[in-house]
């Protein structure tokens, strides 16, 4: 397959309210596609089917099976030919069906991915993005309900993004594909079907920014995908205790947007951090580090994290006590004053 030039003839008509944060992606990979003929879309049961999750749905039959098509369950095979594609000037997007299946892809990730802009001295980009459903909450079974974005995020090399809106599921997938990086975009799993009242398209978000979800003065939340919702719901709960609660969502785990994390923390002096994988050697132990290490005069409490515990992913009917919750980390705001 050859790459055909670019041409920009993405739609601009929106779409009714109420829409899902699965169909701000299939709209967000449809207008690309229309975009930019060199954007391709694989995986698993992506083409027909329309995905798992139905974020292709109607991409083969809309721009034909040579641009959105199924390919054999072999995660390492799919993400090892879109580094290929990518090498000949072609843009994959390519989807792994559950974050625990793309384990088998990691040495493709790491090895090839993440390196090669870097082993050629900056001849070769791959602009391929590694779309990952991630998270619990939807009652899934082990290997379905993984939180692997920690791997990622250690990899130099890699752009690792989340959406937790409608909105930015939409802007921040554009912008994705339209990077000239590799970009591993984990969707949340539990808000597919969350909705919103927005017009699409809007506006591309810029790549590694943060945004301030609401404002506070007691305490930081600093959350990221599926707990964004947890995080806000928690602050308008604790608005009725007394606790005037800000929250972050930081969309961009790399690029890490420091200096509105710090800004924030150094305002209101304390911090907690809310993400559903394990705790120990998380991506929260990361943001907890830089903290301590940009704020730490600035601290009235040790900085607290709320997350998945450090065991497997457990049934389906425990998982509602292994995630975060609003309970939990309600508690742990009221650590913050309870244990100094």
């Amino acid at each position: 397959m050859t790459a055909p030039a670019q041409h920009d003839t993405d739609g601009t008509a929106g779409i009714a309210p109420g829409t899902t944060l699965a169909k701000a992606l299939n709209r967000a990979l449809h207008d690309e596609m229309s975009h930019d003929d060199r954007v391709v879309v694989f995986g698993e049961d992506v083409g027909r089917l329309g995905g798992v999750f139905r974020v292709t749905d109607g991409l083969a039959a809309r721009f034909g099976e040579q641009r959105c098509f199924d390919t054999p369950v072999a995660e390492s095979a799919i993400l090892g030919m879109a580094i290929g594609m990518a090498m000949y000037g072609l843009r994959p997007v390519v989807e792994m069906q559950f974050d625990a299946f793309a384990y088998p892809a990691f040495e493709q990730l790491a090895s090839h991915l993440a390196k090669m802009r870097n082993r050629t001295r900056g001849a070769v980009s791959l602009p391929v993005v590694v779309r990952v459903p991630y998270g619990g909450g939807i009652g899934g079974v082990e290997h379905h309900s993984d939180s692997s974005e920690a791997y990622a995020a250690h990899t130099p090399g890699l752009h690792v993004l989340t959406p937790g809106t409608v909105e930015d599921a939409y802007g921040m997938l554009r912008a994705a594909v339209r990077g000239a990086d590799p970009v591993v975009f984990f969707e949340p799993k539990r808000l597919y079907w969350s909705v919103a009242d927005v017009a699409l398209p809007t506006e591309v978000e810029p790549v590694g920014r943060a945004v301030i979800r609401r404002a506070g003065t007691h305490a930081t939340l600093v959350a990221y995908g599926p707990t964004v919702p947890i995080a806000l719901a928690a602050a308008e709960l604790g608005a009725a205790e007394g606790y005037d609660l800000e929250v972050i969502d930081l969309r961009s785990l790399v690029p890490f947007d420091e200096q509105t994390v710090h800004e924030s923390v150094r305002r209101t002096g304390r911090a907690i951090v809310v993400h559903e994988a394990s705790g120990f050697a998380g991506f929260g132990a990361e943001v907890v580090a830089r903290i301590c290490e940009e704020c730490f005069h600035h601290l009235e409490a040790p900085v607290r994290r709320v997350t998945g515990f450090d065991i497997p992913y457990p049934p389906p009917r425990l998982e509602r006590f292994h995630l975060p919750s609003v309970d939990r980390v309600l508690d742990a705001v009221s650590s913050l004053w309870r244990d100094q």
